[in-house]
């Protein structure tokens, strides 16, 4: 794989949580093949690796031979493993747009962020997102933006995301459809490099409403989508049934599936990857990747946690940085 010019911008997240260790980690296992550069508090490292604090992102590459590379962000007080502190939140805040505008300068050539607490935040910052894709779409001016989880196995969109399931038919409207169907699709052939995306579509029901008998959206909503789509030459599957999307044969018909709400979607990448899924924003007018997990205060400090996700998503956010057609899964 070959690395970007520039470095990646990893930003700190939850200085509470994992996020110092998986930085460390993530040098550790990438030292200067992937160059990135910390956005946090040096401080706050746990200091099982060696730190080099620069003043430019250009000189992440030389740094990143000795030492995890840090952009220093002062914050207000030491890091507390398992207790979040909203004085620190602006901190966290300031991490995330400093990664933003190293990309928009055009002095980094991704962003990939830390896990993030919304509540420590909003009580310490007054943070009115809800969550790092809002946050970061409002930082870009980008009207819609669309969640990809992806791994080496499997890609997957949920049309409706953090919302209950009864409200998930009135949430599922034909504009909300096409809309994450053309961000996908577009950032299939932009991003991923792909010619020709081949995209796979469930239903709503079970049986994808069985000819109606288990249910209608599909006929009445998700279809006419669909069919217009086609028109357009877009290579379109669906709407199936969601219990036979993602057995390994039905993986190799498609590039992506478009699911109709989250867990239909998150499931069966988590049963497959658990450990290297990444989170990457769609619609975004810069490349931005994330483990695809939280915070994990409960281990946070000990030293033990996993840092395959966050490597994934530097490798990730590497690659469509790069150019390098995603074409196919490996």
């Amino acid at each position: 794989m070959n690395s970007p010019v520039k470095p990646i911008a990893l930003t700190c997240g939850e200085p509470s949580g994992i996020g110092p260790e998986l930085a460390e980690a993530a040098w550790t296992a990438l030292g200067a093949a992937l160059p990135f550069v910390w956005l946090g508090d040096p401080a706050h490292l746990p200091g099982t690796v060696r730190h080099v604090v620069i003043e430019h992102a250009a000189d992440a590459a030389h740094a990143a031979k000795t030492g995890l590379p840090v952009l220093p962000i002062a914050f207000d007080g030491p890091r507390t493993p398992g207790t979040p502190q909203p004085a620190q939140a602006q901190g966290v805040i300031a991490s995330i747009e400093q990664g933003v505008q190293l990309v928009q300068q055009g002095k980094a050539s991704a962003v990939c962020t830390l896990p993030i607490h919304k509540q420590a935040l909003a009580e310490g910052a007054g943070f009115a997102y809800p969550g790092h894709t809002e946050f970061l779409a409002a930082l870009a001016g980008a009207d819609e933006v669309v969640m990809m989880l992806a791994s080496d196995q499997l890609r997957v969109v949920p049309i409706t995301i953090h919302i209950a399931i009864a409200d998930v038919p009135a949430a599922l409207t034909p504009a909300l459809l096409e809309q994450r169907i053309r961000i996908t699709h577009a950032a299939m052939t932009t991003q991923f490099g792909m010619s020709a995306p081949r995209l796979a579509v469930a239903g709503l029901n079970p049986h994808a409403g069985e000819g109606g008998r288990m249910g209608t959206e599909e006929q009445t909503l998700i279809t006419p989508v669909l069919d217009k789509l086609r028109t357009e030459g877009m290579d379109i599957a669906g709407p199936l049934p969601a219990d036979t999307m993602f057995h390994p044969a039905a993986r190799a018909r498609y590039d992506v599936a478009l699911c109709m709400y989250h867990d239909q979607a998150l499931i069966p990448i988590k049963t497959l990857d658990f450990d290297r899924g990444v989170n990457v924003t769609l619609g975004l007018p810069f490349i931005r990747t994330s483990p695809d997990h939280g915070t994990a205060f409960d281990i946070a400090g000990k030293g033990v946690a996993n840092p395959s996700s966050t490597v994934e998503a530097l490798k990730l956010a590497a690659r469509l940085a790069a150019g390098q057609s995603q074409e196919t899964l490996t």
